[in-house]
């Protein structure tokens, strides 16, 4: 796959599916899946990490309005502790795709593996930036996720999640080490785990 413009599949119902929220101390993995209209292409598409807030926001509500199907899972901070983080994302990637309300024909997974199920699918490294139906994905993920993060830093106040979203920023780590972990904090991460102990 080149690069440059996004990658229509030749698919007809190819879904693209991808994860946000690897890399965070708190909070869900969060995965989206989605199929795109091949007649209706959407303008804009890109990884969702080098777009601004605002215009995550707009294609986001295009994606939601325009594609063929898409849906959101996650998998919990519980699961990430209990399996380990590459296995959770996988598994709120498998949890998203099967819960599109149209089955795909293919499966474009963002990354180096796919799950362990019964699409045929293919791994795309730097999918989000080569495949228009991952792009797709990894907006609806994120804005998500970072709508969610910005609720629990009303729950959890002092931590900071509306503006780092759990991610382990100096701000947090210092707030991290002041109020100790809280419960959605990921206790399998070696800075929680360290306070832990």
């Amino acid at each position: 796959m080149g690069r440059g413009n996004l990658e229509q599949t030749a698919f007809n119902l190819a879904a693209g599916t991808d994860e946000v929220g690897r890399g965070p101390l708190a909070g869900d993995v969060v995965a989206a899946a989605v199929i795109l209209d091949p007649a209706q292409p959407i303008a804009g598409l890109a990884d969702s990490k080098t777009l601004s807030h605002a215009r995550r926001l707009q294609l986001a509500a295009t994606i939601e309005n325009e594609a063929r199907a898409f849906s959101v899972a996650r998998a919990s901070v519980e699961e990430i502790d209990s399996l380990n983080i590459l296995a959770a994302s996988l598994l709120a990637m498998q949890r998203a795709v099967e819960a599109l309300s149209l089955q795909p024909e293919f499966v474009y997974v963002d990354g180096q593996y796919c799950p362990t199920w019964h699409y045929r699918s293919q791994a795309v490294v730097g999918g989000d930036g080569r495949v228009a139906a991952i792009a797709a994905a990894s907006i609806l993920a994120k804005v998500r996720r970072d709508a969610e993060m910005v609720e629990l830093d009303g729950r959890y106040p002092g931590y900071g999640f509306a503006r780092h979203k759990g991610y382990p920023t100096a701000a947090h780590l210092q707030a991290l080490r002041r109020l100790g972990p809280c419960a959605i904090h990921r206790r399998s991460f070696a800075p929680v785990a360290a306070l832990l102990r």
